[in-house]
């Protein structure tokens, strides 16, 4: 993206305090291109590490789920504000590899600032973007996407292995993984994520029945989805995501963005990035 490649030629040129102004999809671009960044500095040898750079945000966009978790207002004015009287604190960054069928090597990296998906959850940000490049804005595109995709779900089959240990296996309709609390226009998926834990927060969901799904939509929005039994939620510092077979492979979504599909790897990167956020969570 053109965000991406300002930022990385920003980096080349010395500059390490950036301001993303926009949404989501603009605080991804803006890490991406540091991570590109990075990534050139580590192939040639040069001394630069994540924690030399500092990520402020002015939300400008449609989709405004990470500055929920860091308490950034959606008011220009006191966003801005935030620059010189904000917190400065740590986030996590989080590795995303779209593995080949082997499910071992690397066919394309991404990386995360807030809340992922596969299965159900990328099939709505399939939806999302195809309706915002139409021109189409706010909160009821996620929900009414949303509704769409359980009514036409198909269930898949994947294996979850956390940190080594496989915690799910079987049918499912939809996982969320997230360093942040917010995602699809503030829904709350992943509602105990810690952005600065060293730990990814993850939410199966299991082939359930539609009404089941129908009762506990309401909880993804008040931040109790924790409760629901069926789900199976853990928090690692590393994920593998295995579909049983190739028919079973199903779209991953980083911050919004469709990047391929799975199997597919999420690693918490032993660095943070620095954020300006308030004081006031």
């Amino acid at each position: 993206s053109n965000a991406m490649k300002l930022t990385c030629a920003a980096c080349e040129d010395g500059y390490r305090k950036f301001i993303a102004v926009g949404g989501d999809g603009t605080v991804h671009d803006v890490l991406e291109g540091i991570m590109s960044f990075l990534e050139a500095c580590s192939r040639d040898g040069r001394d630069v590490c994540l924690s030399d750079f500092t990520l402020s945000v002015i939300p400008l966009g449609s989709g405004n789920d990470w500055i929920k978790t860091a308490g950034i207002p959606h008011d220009i004015e006191k966003a801005a504000s935030l620059l010189t009287e904000g917190k400065v604190a740590r986030q996590d960054v989080v590795r995303v590899s779209i593995l080949d069928e082997s499910g071992r090597e690397p066919m394309h990296v991404s990386y995360m600032a807030n809340v992922g998906g596969v299965g159900l959850d990328a099939r709505v940000c399939e939806i999302v973007n195809r309706k915002k490049e139409q021109g189409r804005r706010g909160k009821q595109l996620y929900v009414s996407a949303l509704l769409y995709c359980i009514r036409h779900r198909v269930p898949i089959r994947a294996k979850v292995i956390c940190d080594g240990e496989t915690v799910f296996d079987g049918k499912y309709l939809s996982m969320a993984f997230g360093v942040g609390k917010y995602s699809g226009g503030g829904m709350r998926q992943t509602p105990l994520a810690v952005l600065d834990d060293g730990l990814l927060d993850i939410t199966v969901i299991p082939d359930i029945p539609i009404w089941t799904i129908a009762k506990e939509v309401p909880k993804l929005f008040t931040g109790t989805f924790h409760k629901v039994d069926v789900l199976t939620m853990t928090k690692c510092r590393e994920v593998l995501v295995l579909p049983h077979s190739e028919a079973d492979s199903e779209p991953v979504e980083v911050d919004g963005e469709v990047i391929g599909r799975a199997p597919v790897r999420m690693q918490v990167m032993d660095d943070k990035v620095n954020v300006i956020m308030t004081d006031r969570r």
